[in-house]
């Protein structure tokens, strides 16, 4: 006990404590059921779709200075067993579509503008290359430079 408290106050303190204890644990459980079906419902559902996630490489701005150009993509592959295979090999098609985007950015001319046809093209033929077959679509989400 504290100096100048009643045993009242503690007692109410430690009920008040106990009690929020309680309902945070009791709601906690009762999200649990609904987390475990989400996560059945998400294996359910089937998307032909692999997002790749940002690519960047640097380029020359008109003025010299440095800028950055962004790649949002991702890769369609209908066939489930490409579309396995493509989320395996993630890693290696992002090292592929790196490489292409730093060389094309690297012989951009300073200020020039992104060409997305040809991006596409190159980019295409890397998912092609990595995947080892064709059936994988590269889908190109946006080309921005920053």
């Amino acid at each position: 006990m504290g100096f100048g408290k009643g045993a009242s106050t503690e007692a109410v303190y430690d009920h008040v404590m106990f009690a929020r204890a309680l309902l945070q644990t009791v709601l906690v459980l009762s999200l649990i059921p609904s987390v475990a079906g989400a996560a059945e419902d998400k294996k359910k559902t089937t998307s032909s779709y692999v997002a790749i996630g940002t690519l960047t490489a640097t380029v020359l701005a008109a003025n010299g200075r440095r800028e950055v150009m962004t790649v949002q993509s991702g890769v369609d592959a209908p066939d489930p067993a490409l579309l396995a295979l493509t989320d395996l090999s993630q890693p290696r098609l992002r090292d592929a579509y790196n490489s292409v985007l730093q060389s094309y950015a690297a012989s951009l001319p300073p200020g020039a503008p992104p060409d997305p046809d040809y991006i596409a093209r190159r980019m295409q033929q890397a998912t092609d290359q990595v995947l080892g077959k064709p059936g994988g679509r590269w889908l190109i989400g946006g080309v921005m430079i920053n």
